[in-house]
Formats: C-alpha cells, sequence, structure tokens
C-alpha cells in the first residue's frame, strides 16, 4: 500500500512537471500583431518599387 501511494506521488509530481501553461494572446494582441505584419510588408514593397523606380532612372540616363 505505501509502494502505491510513493508510485502515485511520483506519477502526480511527474505529470505536473511536464505540463505546460501557454500564454494565451488577447485579441488586441493579436490585432497589433497582424497591423505590425502588415506595415513591414507595406514598407517592404515600397522599398522595393523605389529601388526599382531609381534602377530604372538609372538605366535612362
Amino acid at each position: 500500500m505505501k509502494k502505491l501511494i510513493y508510485i502515485f506521488m511520483a506519477l502526480f509530481s511527474l505529470s505536473l512537471m511536464t505540463t505546460s501553461c501557454r500564454e494565451q494572446k488577447s485579441t488586441g494582441d493579436k490585432v497589433e500583431e497582424a497591423v505590425d505584419k502588415a506595415s513591414d510588408a507595406v514598407e517592404d514593397v515600397a522599398d522595393d518599387v523605389s529601388d526599382e523606380v531609381e534602377d530604372l532612372v538609372d538605366d535612362n540616363k
């Protein structure tokens, strides 16, 4: 009986240590992250367009 209790306690302790707690993001955090990603994408496209325009201007000189 004593061994059974020790085994149960060991398994319970092991299960507590291996269970992970994930941090949940709020809706506001998700929206902010999406806006940041969209902003970064727009900046990247604007930089690409600017580079292409500069290349075209240099080719026409």
